[in-house]
C-alpha cells in the first residue's frame, strides 16, 4: 500500500493551471479553474497493473480537470486571498460539482471562513468529458474499460493533491457528501499530509467486504422506505399498481424513443432516498394518467419527468462505475442484480410492486439508449477482479487528521451499520448519528449540519 502511495507521489509533476473567467453576482465571486493532470497517476498504463508499454509518446496522456471557486463578497478580494481552501467532493460517481446561483445552506456557512473549490471530478462537467460519444475515441471495448479504470476515488484524490499544490495551498479542508465521503476516506488513506480536516455526510464507505453486503442492506432499507412512503400516501399505492398493470399490457414510449417498462418505472424510487424530495414522488404520480381516444394513457408530463429519472444520458459514469466504487480485489459481477434474487418482492411482477433505489442492473445497458453503446464496456468492468485497494486500513487506524461524519440512521443508500463499522476503524473519527435527516441532509439543513461537523473537528484539534 505504501508503495502504491509512493508511486502516486512520484507523478506529482507541476500542473498546468489556468483561470479563464471571473464573475461576481448575487453576493459571491467565482473563478473558473482548469488544471491539466495525468490520466494515469500510478504508472499502470492500461490499468492492468503492469507497466505501460512503450508507445513512442514523449509525454504521458493528460486530461483536464475543472473546478469553480466560490467566495463571499463579504470578504474583500485581498481578504479572500488569505482565506483557507475548502474542497467539496460531490456525490456520484459521475456527478459534476454543484453550480451555485447564490450562497445558501452549507455553502453559505462555509463561505464565512473558506474559499470553496467545487470540483468537477474527472470525466464530469467541464473536466475532460466521458460519455457515449467520447469513450469510443479510446479504442476497443477492452481499451475503453482500461481507460475507465483511471476514474475511481484514488485518481480523484491524486488530482486533488496536484490541484492543491497548483493553488499554493497548505493542507486544506475537505467536505465529502455521499460518494464524496468515500473519496475522503481514500484521501485519508493515501494523502493525509494534504489534509487539515475532513467532514463527511452520508458517506462512510465499507472499507472491506464485497458489494453484495452493501446491496443486501440497501434492499432492506428501500423496502422499509416503501412501507413508510405508502403509509403517508396510501392512494399512491393504487396508482403504482395501476401504472404497472398498464405497462404490462401497453407500450408506452419515453421522449427519447425508448420503452418505459415496469422495471424502469420502478426506478422512480430514487425519490425515496431523501427527505427533501420524497414528497415529490407524490406529485410525479398524480400526473400519471390522461385520456385518449384509445383509453387511458400515461401523460406526456409524466413520461417527460420519468425520462429524467431513468435515463443516464447526462451521467453515464454513474451506471458504468457505480459498483466499482466498492471494488477491491474482487469482481462486482453485477452485485445488485445477483442480490436481487434474494429479494423477490422487488421483482417487476411482484404485487404489491416495490420501487427501487440507486442500484444498477445489466438491463440498464439494454433498455437505456444512452447506455446501449457502452454495454460491452460495462460487462468488462463488472467482470474485472483485480481492482486496486481504495483504502489503507493500517493508515486509517493510525489517522491523525480530525474527521467528523454525519451518519443518518435511516439512510437507504449508505447503511448505518456499515457506516459505524467504518467509523470505528478510523482513529479519531467523530460520529454524529441522527434520525433527523436522510441521505440528502445537506439539502435539508446544510448550514446547521456543516456548522456542527466543523465545530466537532475544530474541538478535536484543541
Amino acid at each position: 500500500m505504501a508503495e502504491r502511495a509512493a508511486t502516486a507521489a512520484r507523478t506529482k509533476t507541476p500542473v498546468r493551471h489556468t483561470v479563464r473567467a471571473r464573475h461576481e453576482f448575487r453576493g459571491m465571486r467565482t473563478a473558473e479553474h482548469y488544471f491539466t493532470v495525468p490520466l494515469d497517476h500510478f504508472g499502470t498504463g492500461t490499468g492492468t497493473g503492469e507497466p505501460a508499454p512503450a508507445t513512442g509518446r514523449t509525454a504521458p496522456e493528460t486530461i483536464t480537470v475543472f473546478a469553480r471557486e466560490y467566495v463571499s463578497t463579504a470578504h474583500t478580494e485581498a481578504e479572500a486571498e488569505e482565506l483557507p481552501w475548502l474542497l467539496f467532493l460531490q456525490g456520484g460517481p459521475g456527478g459534476r460539482g454543484n453550480r451555485l446561483a447564490s450562497l445558501g445552506g452549507w455553502n453559505k456557512a462555509a463561505a464565512r471562513d473558506f474559499r470553496i473549490l467545487m470540483l468537477d471530478q474527472r470525466g464530469t462537467g467541464l473536466s475532460t468529458p466521458l460519455d457515449r460519444n467520447t469513450l469510443p475515441l479510446h479504442g476497443t471495448a477492452e481499451e475503453q474499460a482500461g481507460y475507465l479504470e483511471h476514474f475511481r476515488a484514488d485518481s480523484i484524490v491524486a488530482d486533488a493533491e496536484l490541484i492543491r499544490a497548483a493553488l499554493g495551498s497548505g493542507p486544506w479542508s475537505i467536505y465529502g457528501q455521499s460518494y464524496g465521503g468515500f473519496c475522503a476516506l481514500t484521501y485519508l488513506s493515501f494523502a493525509p499530509e494534504g489534509l487539515k480536516e475532513a467532514l463527511i455526510t452520508g458517506g462512510l464507505a465499507p472499507l472491506s467486504g464485497h458489494a453484495d453486503d452493501v446491496y443486501r442492506a440497501t434492499f432492506r432499507r428501500v423496502a422499509e422506505r416503501n412501507t413508510e412512503y405508502f403509509s403517508w400516501y396510501p392512494e399512491d399505492r393504487r396508482t403504482v399498481e395501476r401504472i404497472a398493470a398498464h405497462l404490462r399490457k401497453n407500450k408506452e414510449i419515453l421522449p427519447d424513443g425508448s420503452r418505459l417498462t415496469v422495471e424502469r418505472f420502478q426506478m422512480v424510487g430514487a425519490f425515496l432516498g431523501g427527505n427533501t424530495r420524497v414528497d415529490g414522488l407524490h406529485y410525479l404520480l398524480e400526473d400519471a394518467f390522461t385520456g385518449s381516444p384509445n383509453g387511458a394513457r400515461l401523460s406526456d408530463t409524466f413520461l417527460e419527468q420519468v425520462q429524467g429519472i431513468v435515463s443516464r444520458l447526462t451521467n453515464p459514469l454513474y451506471a458504468l462505475m457505480h459498483e466499482s466504487i466498492y471494488g477491491q480485489g474482487r469482481a462486482s459481477d453485477w452485485a445488485a442484480w445477483r442480490v436481487l434474487e434474494e429479494f423477490p418482492e422487488f421483482g417487476p411482477d411482484a404485487q404489491p410492486l416495490l420501487l427501487t433505489g440507486e442500484m444498477v442492473y445489466p438491463w440498464y445497458f439494454e433498455q437505456d439508449p444512452a447506455l446501449q453503446p457502452l454495454r460491452q464496456v460495462a460487462q468488462l468492468l463488472a467482470a474485472k477482479s483485480d481492482w486496486k485497494p481504495l483504502y489503507d486500513c493500517t493508515q486509517l487506524a493510525a489517522n491523525s487528521v480530525p474527521v467528523a461524519a454525519a451518519v443518518y440512521r435511516d439512510d437507504i443508500y449508505v447503511d448505518r451499520g456499515l457506516s459505524l463499522e467504518t467509523a470505528a476503524a478510523v482513529r479519531g473519527l467523530q460520529v454524529w448519528e441522527t434520525a433527523d435527516f436522510h441521505h440528502d441532509g445537506i439539502a435539508d439543513d446544510g448550514e446547521a449540519i456543516f456548522g456542527r461537523l466543523l465545530g466537532m473537528v475544530r474541538s478535536a484539534r484543541h
